[in-house]
């Protein structure tokens, strides 16, 4: 029972507590979601910029090549090649892709491929190498992969700047990551192959572009191609390598929350068509100042809840302490006090409240003793009444004599029978007592031998129960009844070749004894209502009498061992009747085989 103080706590906490940090909580969340609003819609805007600017930069990158097409002597070599052009001029030729290669100044290095003479040369720090026969250079995958397709270009993930032709020029300290754009050098009239040039390019400027989405070292930002390979991220641990499996599926679409962190890609066009931008910020980096005003406004509603609990203690300590006192001395009166003191002479509830529970005490006190005294003379009453009957150890005595006439007469059956009657007179008087399942068993089977004899041996039983079941106490009377039912609802009803069981064991905490036949039975219907009867507590409801018996033993049971205690029928499938008796084990069998012994 919860007292008056603890419920001033709880309506306290309900009302003024609860509320508060409710609404803090749906602030937090209303201004999490605004702000999440606005960055997204930021980041959007951002990304839009971006990727603009790297389809632009790209753009110009993959049209840089088609300046071969607008100078004659350098596109001269690509349909003769060296040796055969009648125009062929060194220094004009040099000049020209001297100049090529300074356009722009994130161009690393770019290699010349002229298929008509399967030679090649790179151009390196604006210096021209020497030409190597590369008649092979065809076969290589990516360059496969640009001959075979309808493409002008290629684009490789970022890579360690490579010597084409192992040429000179080319410093072996320099290992720059550079991304690598193949172009296809065709004949215009006659779509005829004739080369390829491939340009290496540093990543420095459009890692620029990627990074203006990063505003702070906690975000990152990815460029991602159309075969999942990361161009650039802001770890660069990640460049051309493969997109981790973890972010694969979140980068398919746009505005994605996954766990703590918000992930927004966008998909580019023009030469970088199906690639992806990627940008992603950890939660905490946007909501930051929301969190800190929502830990600001616990802080102090904690303040407040303290401060409110403190106050409310001391108004629900002088309130309560009268209600208190009054509450102790009615459990004194639980207790059997019924002298406690009563204060009558206060003014307020509290002491109307004493003043009336006095009075009533006293009447109380008044009846008791009415009605102690009427006990006592109904006690005296019955004691005049059992005197007046036939003194039981009368019957003991004369059931011996009869039994000693029998043996004087040679008449040792009637002897047994008279001797068994004796005992089962005798064990049944202490039908209100506790004793070993060994003595219960004795008397049933004393009982068993009375039955033999009066409807011979045409039917049969067997009892198994172990040393352990048989050394534990049970109230007396708890099993004789269910055998006694196997001969009134089985036997007598004309199933003569039914067999009657009794075994047991300890399962757990429970010992279950077990009481079943092969013969009669009952319908379903007719057990659902059985059980109804036999579980009705005794002062509720209406059940039939036929199965009293039942009734009391599972009554008797609760009463002794409590609610875990009881009794459960069955019907073996229609095959029988089935009673089991479950006994909690060390509920009262220590202290009962106690007195016994």
């Amino acid at each position: 029972m919860k007292s008056i103080q603890s419920r001033l706590f709880l309506m306290l906490l309900i009302f003024i507590i609860l509320p508060y940090f409710l609404t803090v909580f749906f602030i937090y969340g209303y201004t999490k979601k605004l702000v999440e609003q606005h960055e997204l819609e930021v980041s959007r805007n951002q990304m839009e910029k971006a990727s603009n600017e790297l389809e632009q930069y790209f753009e110009d990158l993959v049209g840089l090549p088609y300046v071969t097409y607008r100078n004659p002597d350098l596109f001269r070599i690509f349909e003769d090649g060296f040796q055969d052009s009648i125009y062929f001029n060194p220094i004009t030729v040099k000049n020209s892709i001297e100049t090529f290669y300074l356009m722009r100044n994130e161009i690393r290095q770019i290699r010349f491929y002229i298929d008509k003479s399967k030679e090649s040369f790179t151009v390196y720090n604006a210096m021209v190498s020497t030409r190597k026969y590369q008649p092979d250079l065809v076969k290589e995958s990516s360059i496969k992969k640009l001959y075979h397709s309808h493409s002008k270009y290629l684009i490789e993930p970022p890579h360690p700047i490579e010597n084409y032709n192992d040429a000179a020029i080319v410093p072996q300290s320099d290992n720059t990551v550079v991304l690598t754009i193949h172009h296809k050098v065709m004949d215009v009239l006659s779509n005829k192959f004739l080369g390829i040039i491939t340009l290496d390019i540093d990543l420095k400027t459009y890692a620029r572009l990627c990074n203006s989405l990063v505003q702070n070292d906690k975000e990152s930002v990815l460029l991602v191609n159309s075969e999942n390979q990361v161009m650039y991220a802001s770890d660069r641990h990640l460049i051309g390598k493969p997109v981790p499996t973890n972010l694969l599926t979140s980068i398919q679409q746009s505005g994605v929350k996954t766990g703590k962190e918000i992930i927004l890609s966008r998909t580019l066009s023009g030469p970088l068509r199906q690639w992806k931008l990627v940008k992603i910020t950890p939660e905490q980096v946007i909501f930051h100042d929301v969190r800190q005003t929502a830990y600001t406004n616990i802080l102090v509603g904690i303040g407040v809840g303290f401060l409110g609990l403190l106050m409310i203690g001391i108004i629900s300590y002088m309130i309560t302490r009268p209600i208190k006192l009054l509450s102790r001395k009615v459990q004194s009166i639980e207790a059997g006090n019924m002298d406690v003191p009563f204060n009558d002479n206060g003014q307020d509830e509290i002491g109307h409240l004493e003043k009336h529970i006095k009075e009533m005490m006293n009447r109380i006190n008044l009846h008791i003793a009415r009605e102690y005294k009427l006990e006592i003379e109904n006690r005296n009453n019955q004691l005049r009444a059992l005197k007046s009957q036939v003194n039981p150890h009368f019957l003991f005595n004369a059931l011996q004599t009869i039994g000693a006439v029998a043996l004087r007469f040679n008449s040792p059956n009637v002897y047994g029978l008279v001797t068994s009657l004796s005992k089962m007179m005798r064990y049944s008087i202490r039908a209100n007592q506790w004793v070993l399942v060994r003595e219960e068993v004795d008397y049933i089977k004393t009982y068993l031998s009375l039955q033999v004899e009066r409807f011979g041996n045409e039917w049969t039983y067997t009892i198994h129960l172990d040393e352990t079941i048989l050394d534990l106490t049970i109230p007396s009377m708890t099993l004789q009844p269910l055998v006694e039912n196997f001969f009134k609802h089985c036997y007598e009803e004309g199933f003569y070749d039914a067999q009657l069981n009794i075994y047991g064991e300890i399962q757990g905490e429970l010992l279950c004894l077990v009481v079943e036949n092969n013969g009669s039975s009952i319908t379903f219907e007719e057990l659902q209502i059985l059980r109804k009867n036999i579980y009705t507590k005794p002062n509720e409801g209406s059940y039939s009498a036929e199965h009293i018996g039942l009734k009391n033993i599972h009554d008797r049971l609760v009463l002794n061992y409590g609610i875990k205690a009881g009794l459960e029928i069955d019907t073996n499938q229609g095959q029988g009747f089935i009673v089991r008796l479950m006994i909690p084990v060390e509920s009262k069998f220590a202290s009962q085989k106690l007195e016994i012994m």
